[in-house]
């Protein structure tokens, strides 16, 4: 698709700053390596799609900063929820994942400096990104459990708009886990769960887990029963090199 501008400058709450780019996530663990500061969204904004990362420098140890992850889903979800029809329901998959009336529909990546949980990161990419309607070349129905907002009654809501209320949300996210800690993040994104209690199978750093999925740990993790045994996966896991 040809590039895209969108018809305004993005508005973003204050301690974050916004910059076009193409292939955000990939640039912002660019610009993070070269010593970008923090609070810089990277978007690319197109009619079909959008892509965000915001750069984060965390000062405590890698498994705790990974509550960013929670927070960013809660901040879409609650974005969500405020732009989209109140018939429409989203949903989130863990690590990262998205449902929009029970399909698949974007989600959060992270990329951090170190994959060590016990240590404190230089730098730390959220990434999101969201389809709003197909490519041309892929046929209805070609990907049944994936979908997008718009084949799900949101053509109302446009990308520069959710890129918009999901820093907001962002925003009062991290101010809730610096002021409160997981509590509040946690219950937000577990009332949101799709699949808790439920048989899950997934693919993490390579390594493909199933079992029934119980909930989270107090760190986000997710607690996994396979046969007599409880394991912890954590969102340590979910971490892309680009």
């Amino acid at each position: 698709m040809e590039s895209f501008e969108p018809e305004e400058t993005p508005s973003l709450p204050p301690r974050l700053s916004g910059e076009a780019a193409e292939r955000p996530f990939a640039a912002a663990i660019a610009r993070s390596r070269a010593g970008t500061d923090a609070g810089l969204i990277l978007h690319d904004i197109r009619p079909d799609r959008l892509s965000a990362a915001l750069i984060l420098a965390p000062e405590v140890p890698l498994g705790r900063a990974m509550a960013m992850a929670i927070a960013a889903a809660n901040a879409f979800g609650d974005a969500f929820g405020a732009l989209a029809p109140s018939e429409v329901a989203a949903q989130f998959d863990w690590p990262g994942g998205f449902r929009i009336n029970g399909g698949r529909c974007g989600g959060i990546r992270a990329a951090a400096s170190t994959r060590d949980a016990a240590a404190e990161p230089d730098w730390l990419v959220i990434g999101l990104d969201v389809p709003f309607f197909a490519p041309s070349e892929v046929e209805p129905g070609e990907t049944p459990d994936r979908t997008t907002l718009w084949e799900e009654g949101c053509a109302d809501i446009t990308p520069q708009r959710l890129l918009e209320s999901w820093s907001r949300h962002l925003l009062v996210w991290i101010n809730t886990w610096e002021e409160d800690g997981m509590v509040r993040l946690l219950g937000d994104w577990t009332g949101r769960a799709a699949a808790i209690g439920d048989d899950v199978e997934l693919a993490l750093a390579g390594t493909r887990h199933a079992g029934r999925f119980l909930g989270l740990d107090e760190t986000g993790g997710m607690l996994l029963k396979t046969g007599g045994e409880t394991r912890l996966l954590p969102l340590t896991l979910m971490l892309e090199d680009e």
